[in-house]
């Protein structure tokens, strides 16, 4: 294990880290500088005045606002990776990671379900469709300790990179991951010194495939296979990673490729893009100059077999501002059982950008066998002789399509010198376009990326423009210039100056003031501030004038990526300088984040722009831009709120005012606000959708994980919503808004279900689904067909703790007033499981929660502190929006639940497992305080007392954390109180990475930080380290104690956001009135009953339709 990531337990940590600084100090200039890691140094290559790449950057005045004020910015540059990243050496071995499997006594107890579920996936295969959950399929290739930073942003597919160099893993097509590991995709270099007479030339990755050194093979084994990767390593820091090769394979010759994708929190454009950039620092340690050639070559394909499928074209390019490259054309066929037929094309682009030191050529096309016009082999040595391609090759036009069985490769050179003890930059992009995204069940939408750059295959073309270059404008001297930011409304876009249109929320324009026609005065907005500034005059020629007149300060524009990194780097370095955190934390913290990009994320644009285009006559028919009416219905004979909203057929939501009407269902009940807010209502906005287009971000979907192929799996989403609420608000809003919908939906079709073979109805109204679907999301919702999940106990309180955590994080008002109905009908739903009417909800006797193989009897601690934090974020939040009724009723059962939570499982030490007599009924649950964590994070009044709270933490850290292998695994699920592991089940025995983050998150909240972070490192040492399992960049769901996994590439342990939030509250809960909010609840004497005649009250409705033919109906 690297010395720099060692151990750093709760209390010790902190010494820990002064002792490494101390170290590190002393031994500066002998470790790495001998090894060459000074030529970066660890605060970016200097301009020395050798960068010869030809970008005078002096010689432009264009400037950029982002997110605040900033200095000039002549220089920026992140070739040597940080000091907190992830690493690990080229020549590291790469483990087989060992599979889960169930004990004999297991599999007997679940061999019903097994011969139901094994029927159940050979139906859906018989339709051409993958089910949700298959634990009988598995792929050929054993996963290994390889995975490392993926590529793209967010919800518009993903290609996975080993942290060799190798791409690994595609998912273009939705629920579809393909693997793919050819050496045909990555990066070559060939340096030649000394007139020639020196060359060296290898791939740069370890040469580890099979089929190499087969002699007179026209393939890739005839390529120089020459790194060994003993000297190279491999830094992680999600979204980029950097890779040094160090004396690989030139002695003299040091090299830093940096990968970079667009993932920037706040950002919603740019993080959807489909796109990343590879840029190569190379730096001459040597007296001789070097001619340096890197090459890009890419395969014809999405992963799988489909490189073979053939009909696949490469056509070359020259694009604007010097960047040239290959499109690679991919036509979607069927191959050997594979779903990709009937998908939208795929277009590829690869890219590299010429200036004055730095010249591009390409090699449109090459295969791998004899037969090909151009072999790999050819293409090798071509590059070894010439170390570049003929020019000609631009103008040769698109190329033949590929034949079934042939693969068709492309390639791209950069060619640079790079001078005696100088350096030189050289960059290359990848993007692929795919801007329809189809669902099996026939469901068509627009990626997100095509509301900015259009729905064109074409677009990779412009994806890498953008990526590569800055938009450079020179200012004549003659020009009265004036400042604009922000949309530029009533000006011509044909009038400004630019070559192109610019990004109107980023630049700045420096327009001519005779061009412009406005009799208003002109205004700027310093997004900044908030502020209008009135600009009643015009300015001097002087740019520097204008700027210090508003204070401002100017910042050169920079290239896309560069941008990208300086936001990156804005946004990371705060965490990464707080010396309170251990080394280990910061960097899984961001490299759990991988998921949110690699776990299947799928992100499209607004419904309002999007129509959603449908096959299935069966099922809903454009959905999108049909006439939906939403009620709640009576559940158990108790009214819940109403919202109805309209959506006319252009899916145009907004009108001129608002319409008020009685609603033509036979219940109805009204929701009171406070006076204040009851204008809300009046607003031109569609109730559950975003209220402007700033909010209109889009919706998005990400899966529970790739061996459970269900889309925002919610009882998941509860533990990983932290990232999101975190770094993406808006996109968390709106997940909360598409469960707020479907809460008061219901979809009456007929379900099996495989535990218990019984049937029922695929959504019951009042009951939060499990999921939004698998093949056709948002529409048929409940993928997982396992247990009736209506009848769950944990997904209802965890939606209310889910929006009011969000309500209290955001401020946003709107947003609670929008969801209040679904919370309202979430809580009165979940009251007819109070069975013996104690104000607290029980358990069936099944495994009616997220532990779907734990059976639960009577009341339990998990379920129930859920329901104990909900009832009381319910009422907090009904104060906050004037249901002053519906506030006391849960202050009531609050009061009741909490007397009988405690009486029942409070045994005064911990909270027993459940109140039934079962042999594991006693058992210490890692996860019995979930309802606490999410009280305390969202600024509430604890559930129990501080002794309760802590003593039980503390049981679970020294039983269930420490009693595994030292606390070096994490915190296993069930633990009896003998001190033995819990076998009662899988689940019970295993430890779940997700769970555990939030077990350290909740300690936090406590004042337990040294117990938190000694918690969580047991999911880095077995997760991460170099001494562990090797699930870096795929951490599974689960692991045993034995090291065997469960579930690989999943979404909860995202919740290491959890751990994050709990240390840096957002400043809306800091800064919350510090009252109990329940004294603020007055009980009315005898008030049981809601009453709606309150002052200054109105329904949130609108005039609506019922939803006639779709699968949902109202209560009509």
């Amino acid at each position: 294990m690297d010395p720099d990531r060692g151990s750093l337990r709760g209390g010790r940590w902190e010494r820990k880290r002064k002792l490494r600084e101390r170290d590190r100090a002393g031994s500066e200039s002998h470790g790495e500088r001998e090894r060459g890691f000074g030529a970066f140094g660890h605060g970016g290559l200097k301009n020395n005045g050798a960068e010869n790449n030809g970008a005078e950057v002096d010689t432009w005045l264009i400037f950029s606002l982002g997110t605040g004020p900033t200095g000039p910015m002549f220089d920026f540059d992140s070739a040597a990776p940080p000091e907190q990243a992830w690493r690990r050496r080229l020549n590291s071995h790469a483990n087989i990671l060992k599979e889960f499997s169930v004990t004999f006594t297991e599999a007997i107890k679940m061999v019903r379900l097994g011969i139901r579920l094994w029927s159940y996936i050979r139906e859906e295969a018989s339709h051409g469709r993958k089910a949700p959950i298959d634990p009988f399929t598995r792929e050929s290739c054993k996963p290994s300790a390889s995975q490392g930073v993926p590529l793209g942003g967010m919800g518009s597919g993903s290609i996975s990179r080993g942290f060799r160099g190798e791409f690994r893993q595609w998912q273009i097509i939705p629920v579809v991951y393909e693997l793919l590991e050819s050496p045909n995709f990555g990066l070559r270099i060939f340096i030649s010194r000394d007139g020639g007479n020196k060359k060296f030339a290898s791939v740069l990755a370890p040469g580890q495939h099979e089929g190499l050194g087969k002699a007179g093979d026209q393939g890739i084994s005839s390529w120089g296979w020459n790194l060994s990767g003993q000297h190279s390593t491999y830094h992680a820091l999600f979204p980029r990673s950097w890779t040094i090769y160090d004396g690989e394979p030139d002695p003299e010759l040091k090299i830093s490729c940096r990968q970079i994708s667009p993932f920037i929190p706040h950002n919603y454009r740019e993080s959807s893009l489909p796109t990343a950039v590879f840029v190569y620092t190379l730096v001459n340690t040597g007296r001789e100059r070097a001619k340096v050639n890197l090459l890009f070559t890419w395969a014809n394909s999405i992963g799988g077999l489909s490189h073979l499928s053939g009909d696949h074209v490469n056509e070359p390019f020259i694009g604007e501002d010097g960047v040239s490259g290959v499109l690679l054309h991919h036509k979607q066929v069927k191959v050997k059982a594979r779903t990709a037929k009937g998908n939208p094309p795929v277009t590829f682009s690869i890219a590299a950008c010429e200036t004055q030191n730095v010249s591009v050529t390409v090699l449109p096309s090459f295969g791998l066998s004899e037969g090909s016009r151009v072999t790999a082999k050819d293409m090798w040595d071509r590059m070894v002789q010439d170390g570049q391609f003929d020019r000609a090759n631009f103008s040769s036009g698109p190329s033949i399509p590929s034949s079934p069985g042939e693969t068709a490769c492309a390639a791209v050179s950069a060619s640079a010198w790079v001078e005696p003890h100088g350096k030189c930059t050289v960059a290359f992009a990848l993007a692929w376009s795919s801007p329809k995204i189809k669902f099996s069940k026939g469901s068509t939408y627009h990626r997100r990326y095509t509301k900015f750059y259009g729905t064109s295959e074409r677009a990779a073309l412009d994806l890498v423009h953008d990526a590569l270059t800055s938009m450079y404008l020179s200012i004549p001297s003659c020009w009265n210039v004036v400042v604009i930011l922000g949309k530029i409304g009533p000006f011509p876009l044909s009038l400004l100056p630019f070559s192109s249109t610019p990004n109107p929320s980023r630049l700045i324009l420096l327009v001519p003031i005779s061009k412009i026609q406005s009799s208003p005065p002109l205004f700027l907005y310093i997004q900044t501030y908030k502020k209008f500034l009135p600009m009643m005059h015009k300015y001097s020629t002087s740019i520097v004038d204008v700027w210090s007149s508003i204070r401002f300060d100017a910042r050169l524009w920079l290239c896309n990526y560069k941008r990208w990194e300086e936001e990156i780097e804005n946004w990371q370095s705060p965490i990464l300088n707080d010396a309170r955190l251990p080394e280990w934390y910061k960097f899984t913290l961001f490299n759990e984040l991988y998921f949110l990009v690699a776990g299947g994320t799928v992100w499209i644009d607004s419904p309002s722009t999007t129509p959603n285009m449908r096959n299935d006559q069966h099922q809903l028919v454009e959905v999108e831009n049909t006439d939906v009416k939403v009620t709640d219905a009576k559940v158990d004979g108790r009214q819940g709120a109403v919202v109805e909203h309209t959506t006319d057929s252009a899916g145009l939501k907004d009108k001129d005012e608002a319409v008020f009407t009685n609603c033509s269902c036979k219940d109805e009940s009204v929701v009171p606000l406070k006076k204040k807010y009851s204008n809300r209502s009046l607003h031109p906005s569609t109730l559950l959708d975003p209220q402007n287009e700033n909010d209109d971000v889009g919706r998005f979907l990400y899966l529970e994980g790739v061996e459970y192929i269900m889309w925002c799996t919610y009882d998941v989403h509860f533990y990983a919503s932290f990232a999101l609420l975190e770094l993406f608000p808006k996109i968390e809003l709106n997940i909360q808004r598409d469960f707020a919908k479907a809460v008061l939906s219901e979809d009456g079709r007929k379900v099996k279900f495989l535990a218990e073979g019984n049937c029922g109805i695929r959504k019951v109204r009042g009951a939060v689904p499990h999921d939004l679907g698998t093949h056709d999301p948002w529409n048929e919702m409940n993928a997982y067909n396992i247990h009736d999940t209506s009848r769950w106990k944990d997904l209802n309180p965890k939606f209310v703790l889910q929006v009011y955590r969000d309500f209290a994080a955001t401020g946003d008002m709107s947003f609670g007033v929008d969801v209040w109905p679904a919370v309202r009908t979430a809580m009165e739903y979940m009251e007819q499981f109070d069975r013996d009417n104690d104000g607290l909800i029980e358990n069936d006797g099944f495994p009616d929660q997220t532990y779907d193989a734990w059976t639960v009897h009577g009341v339990s601690a998990y379920c129930g502190c859920l329901w104990l934090s909900a009832l009381q974020a319910a009422a907090a939040m009904a104060i906050e929006l004037g249901d002053q009724s519906f506030a006391e009723k849960c202050k009531r059962d609050f009061l009741r639940a909490k007397q009988s939570f405690e009486e029942k499982l409070w045994n005064g030490s911990y909270f027993n497992y459940d109140s039934g007599s079962s042999s594991n009924s006693k058992s210490i649950q890692a996860d019995q305080l979930a309802g606490q964590w999410y009280t305390a994070s969202s600024g509430l009044p604890s559930l129990f007392d501080d002794f309760k709270i802590k003593s039980s933490l503390l049981k679970i850290y020294d039983f269930n954390v420490m009693k595994v292998k030292g606390g070096r695994m994490g915190a296993v699920n069930g633990m009896h109180p003998n001190g033995k592991v819990d076998e009662s089940c899988m689940q019970s025995r295993e430890i779940w990475s997700g769970v555990t983050y939030g077990v350290a998150a909740t300690m936090i909240l406590a004042g337990m930080e040294e117990e938190a972070f000694t918690t969580a490192e047991g999911i880095f040492i077995a997760g991460w380290s170099e001494e562990g399992y090797g699930y870096w960049f795929q951490t599974p769901e689960a692991w045993t104690v034995d090291g065997h996994f469960r579930s690989l590439i999943y979404m909860r342990p995202l919740s290491i956001w959890g751990m994050q939030y709990a240390l840096s509250l957002p400043k809306a809960i800091l800064e919350a009135p510090k009252i109990n909010v329940m004294d603020r609840i007055h009980i009315s004497p005898g008030g049981a009953r809601s009453s709606h005649n309150e002052t200054g009250v109105r329904k949130i409705a609108k005039k609506a339709s019922c939803l006639g033919n779709t699968v949902f109906h109202c209560a009509c």
